[in-house]
C-alpha cells in the first residue's frame, strides 16, 4: 500500500462513511477508489479523496438524494453551494407542507363525531369531472365521473383497461341517489366496492389481462366517505391549503415508507407506477370517513396530472376563482401542458351551503 494511500476500512473511518456506503457509492460511481488490487478485490482510496467522501456523507445525512449529490460533488465550491442552498430550500417547503398536514389530521381526528340526525346540515355538492387521453396514450383508459352523491376517478390498465375502469365506476352509480341504501355508510361502500371488482373480472373476461384503480367519494350530507385502491389520488383544498388524503398503493411508496427511498428519487425511479394493489387484485381497498365543511374544494384525479403537474401548481390552480368545471379544464390543460404523457382524468367538487 502506498503511503497517500488508506485501506477501505481506515478510509470509512476517517470520513465516517460505512464500508458498505463506499462500496455502493463505487457501483454508482459517485466516490470511486483511487485503486483496486487486481487480486483481491481490495479497495484502496487517496487521502486527497476524504474531503468529497466528507462532503458525501454531510450531503447524505441532509437526505440529498445520490443522483443530486452526483451533480452537486461535480460543480465548483459556490455552484455547489447554490444547488444545496436550493435543495434545503425545497426541505423546508416540503417540511411545512407535512407540518400543515400532521395539523390537518389532529384536528380531523379530534373531531366529534357526528350523529346520523346532523347528516340533515344544509350543504351540498357543486360539481364537474372530465376525462382526457392526453398527447401520447393511443386511447383513453381513464373514467371519471361526478353526481350529486358520488364522485369517482379510476384508470384502468391493460389491454381491457377501459372496459375495466368504465366498469368499477358504473358499478357504484346505483349510489348516487337521493336515498342512500339503509346502513353504515362505510359498510355500504365496501359492499359496492365488492360489486365493482366483479364487475372488473367480467370486463376483462376474454379480453386479456386487466384491472383499474379506484378513488371515490361518497356524500352523505356533511361527510364524504371515502374508497381507494391504487395510485389515483384524493386531495381536500381548506382554508388555502392542499391535503392528499389517500396514499398510493405503489411499490415506490412502500420503498419510501421503509426509508429505503427519498421522495425525490421516487420521482425518477423506473418503477414509480407499479401498484401493489389494484381492485382486479382482491385486495382491501382504504375505506375511511371524512368530514366536510362548507368552503372546502376536492379533487380526485388520475396519476396522470399528478405525474405531470406538481402539488404546489395544483394547489394554485384549484385556489383560482374557477368554478368547478372551469377548474378541471385548467388541471388537464396543465397536464397536457407538461407533455400530456399520460390520460388524465379529474373532478373538482365543491362543498356549499345549500340554497333555501
Amino acid at each position: 500500500m502506498r503511503e497517500d494511500e488508506l485501506t477501505i476500512g481506515a478510509f470509512a473511518r476517517a470520513c465516517r462513511l460505512s464500508p458498505k456506503a463506499l462500496r455502493l457509492y463505487d457501483e454508482l460511481r459517485l466516490l470511486r477508489p483511487r485503486r483496486v488490487d487486481p487480486d483481491t478485490g481490495y479497495r484502496y482510496y487517496a487521502v486527497d479523496q476524504l474531503e468529497q467522501a466528507r462532503l458525501v456523507a454531510w450531503l447524505r445525512r441532509l437526505g440529498m438524494p445520490l443522483a443530486r449529490i452526483r451533480e452537486v460533488c461535480a460543480l465548483p465550491p459556490a455552484a455547489a453551494a447554490r444547488e444545496i442552498r436550493a435543495y434545503w430550500a425545497r426541505v423546508e417547503a416540503d417540511t411545512a407542507a407535512r407540518r400543515d398536514l400532521a395539523g390537518f389530521l389532529v384536528g380531523h381526528l379530534l373531531t366529534e363525531p357526528r350523529k346520523d340526525d346532523m347528516d340533515d346540515t344544509m350543504l351540498e355538492l357543486r360539481y364537474s369531472a372530465r376525462s382526457d387521453r392526453g398527447l401520447v396514450r393511443p386511447a383513453n383508459q381513464d373514467t371519471a365521473y361526478a353526481g350529486g352523491r358520488l364522485l369517482a376517478v379510476a384508470d384502468g390498465f391493460g389491454p381491457a383497461g377501459a372496459p375495466a375502469s368504465a366498469a368499477a365506476v358504473e358499478a357504484l352509480r346505483f349510489l348516487d341517489t337521493d336515498e342512500l341504501p339503509v346502513g353504515n355508510v362505510l359498510n355500504v361502500l365496501e359492499d359496492a366496492v365488492q360489486g365493482a371488482t366483479e364487475a372488473v373480472r367480467d370486463a376483462a373476461d376474454g379480453g386479456g389481462e386487466a384491472g383499474t384503480t379506484l378513488t371515490a367519494l361518497l356524500w352523505t350530507g356533511s361527510r364524504l366517505a371515502l374508497v381507494h385502491i391504487g395510485d389515483s389520488r384524493a386531495y381536500v383544498l381548506r382554508d388555502g391549503a392542499l391535503f392528499r388524503i389517500t396514499e398510493d398503493h405503489t411499490m415506490v411508496q412502500s420503498l419510501i415508507d421503509e426509508g429505503r427511498l427519498t421522495p425525490e428519487e421516487a420521482v425518477t425511479h423506473p418503477q414509480r407506477s407499479l401498484l401493489v394493489k389494484a381492485l382486479s387484485s382482491g385486495t382491501r381497498p382504504d375505506l375511511r370517513l371524512q368530514d366536510a365543511q362548507p368552503g372546502d374544494r376536492y379533487l380526485l384525479c388520475s396519476d396522470g396530472l399528478t405525474t405531470a403537474v406538481p402539488d404546489a401548481r395544483i394547489r394554485e390552480l384549484l385556489a383560482s376563482a374557477g368554478d368547478p368545471d372551469d377548474t378541471v379544464r385548467a388541471l388537464i390543460e396543465a397536464a397536457n401542458g407538461a407533455g400530456g404523457p399520460d390520460n388524465v382524468s379529474c373532478v373538482v367538487a365543491d362543498v356549499v351551503g345549500r340554497a333555501a
